[in-house]
């Protein structure tokens, strides 16, 4: 049976690899707006979904697909990757001092079979000073993630406290994705 990671981020690569699954990476091209009206939950959940569904769509075979999406949230407030080095510092800087969920939606397709879960972790920052914060603007890393933040780089700095799965704020759940795999009969 064919494994496929339906996502570009390296860090979901990294992740995981840690399961020791044989694997190959298609990306899925979709449209991921989030309807702010919604349910955050729900609709983390419906993209993650959506990915595998597209990436599903070009695939002949049993393969089993799987597919995430992470989005930071801080007082109903979402935050998803930063459009600019402004947003990344208006985004770093509305979470220093707080606590914010990072939501991460992992769903395993096969055929017409497929699990979505969402599993959120809580994460508190410590104050940050805007040189700090412009400082860490500057080095790039903010630019492809959620919230504008990587919590395995250089922001770990900035990470007072975390309630949850580690891996989820990286951006992928990987005890909740065992689980669900097993439920595929992949261990």
């Amino acid at each position: 049976m064919k494994i496929v990671l339906a996502s570009k981020s390296p860090r979901r690569k990294e992740l995981l690899s840690l399961l020791d699954l044989d694997f190959q990476i298609i990306t899925a091209d979709i449209d991921e707006t989030m309807d702010p009206t919604l349910s955050v939950v729900d609709e983390v959940a419906r993209i993650s979904y959506q990915k595998a569904v597209a990436v599903a769509n070009g695939l002949v075979g049993d393969t089993v697909i799987i597919s995430a999406d992470t989005i930071v949230e801080l007082n109903g407030c979402l935050m998803g990757k930063p459009k600019d080095e402004t947003d990344a510092f208006n985004m770093l800087k509305s979470l220093s001092g707080n606590t914010h969920n990072v939501h991460t939606a992992v769903t395993v397709l096969c055929g017409e079979r497929h699990i979505t879960k969402v599993v959120t972790t809580a994460v508190t920052f410590r104050d940050i000073t805007a040189d700090e914060i412009l400082a860490y603007v500057k080095t790039g890393e903010p630019m492809d993630k959620a919230g504008s933040y990587g919590i395995q780089g250089k922001a770990s700095k900035f990470v007072s406290g975390i309630v949850g799965d580690y891996f989820n704020v990286v951006g992928l759940p990987v005890c909740e994705l065992g689980l669900i795999l097993k439920q595929f009969n992949i261990n």
